[in-house]
């Protein structure tokens, strides 16, 4: 497969840089504008991208996502409709790996092989599903092995004991949170979190991201010194949401698509 979270990291790290990988919830405001949106991400400098499935109960998701999702549920998108959009921006020139983000149930009732099977021809790269734990998730992990999807787990400063079994099942990179509770931008991060990240380090080969709260330039290159990849979600759904009024219309979309890519690219530097 191409365009693969591996080689990105790869790439990345030959060149010494840090992979920023921006987080949408799909169909907000619908798939056609959020297609446009990942184009824009890229352009931005975006060296990956989650594509967030809008759910109605996001266990791990702050008032800013929840909203979206809201939004992007109101038009019906399901999780085959994000990763339909996926193979379309990847037919309209996009090169960025894709990582699915999205809650357990949806994938259950779509059904395991049928998912992997479409994901796969579809061309997602990476998965992350954050309420399903390392002990539940052995039959997903084995489907994902041998569809050749990166199954990226979540590990919290409070793992503790759990860090190492996490790590050592881990596939693509390791995510970690940098704060405790649900999404959403912040100017604290966890106390311990410079030692939790080094614990990390030390417990997988593997590149690490750090998410959860990272919103400004700044905060991107505090992390970039200890992590190979810095994903940046509430911030950029938020922006999102404040160019609604200008990605509504035809007049003035670009303008709204411009200023998401500004953002992204200040992220960027």
């Amino acid at each position: 497969m191409t365009n693969r979270i591996d080689a990105a990291f790869e790439r990345l790290r030959q060149e010494g840089g840090t992979a920023l990988i921006p987080f949408l919830t799909m169909g907000d405001p619908d798939v056609a504008t959020s297609i446009e949106i990942i184009k824009a991400l890229e352009q931005a400098g975006a060296d990956m991208v989650e594509l967030g499935v809008p759910y109605s109960d996001p266990l791990a998701d702050g008032p800013v996502i929840q909203r979206a999702s809201e939004r992007a549920l109101k038009h019906r998108v399901t999780i085959e409709d994000v990763i339909h959009a996926a193979s379309d921006a990847r037919e309209q020139g996009v090169q960025l790996p894709f990582i699915l983000f999205t809650y357990y149930n949806p994938v259950l009732q779509y059904g395991l092989e049928r998912f992997f099977k479409l994901i796969v021809d579809k061309g997602i790269s990476g998965l992350i599903i954050p309420d399903l734990p390392i002990e539940e998730d052995e039959e997903v992990r084995g489907m994902s092995e041998q569809a050749g999807i990166h199954l990226i787990p979540l590990v919290a400063p409070t793992s503790n004991d759990r860090v190492k079994r996490i790590a050592a099942k881990a596939q693509g990179f390791v995510y970690c949170v940098s704060s405790l509770g649900v999404t959403g931008v912040r100017s604290d991060f966890h106390q311990g979190i410079d030692q939790f990240l080094q614990t990390v380090r030390e417990a997988t080969t593997l590149p690490i991201g750090v998410g959860f709260g990272i919103s400004s330039r700044e905060q991107v290159e505090r992390f970039s010194k200890q992590a190979d990849g810095v994903i940046v979600g509430s911030a950029i759904v938020r922006k999102i949401e404040e160019v609604l009024p200008l990605l509504g219309s035809a007049d003035t979309k670009q303008e709204g698509l411009d200023q998401i890519r500004s953002f992204v690219a200040s992220l960027k530097g």
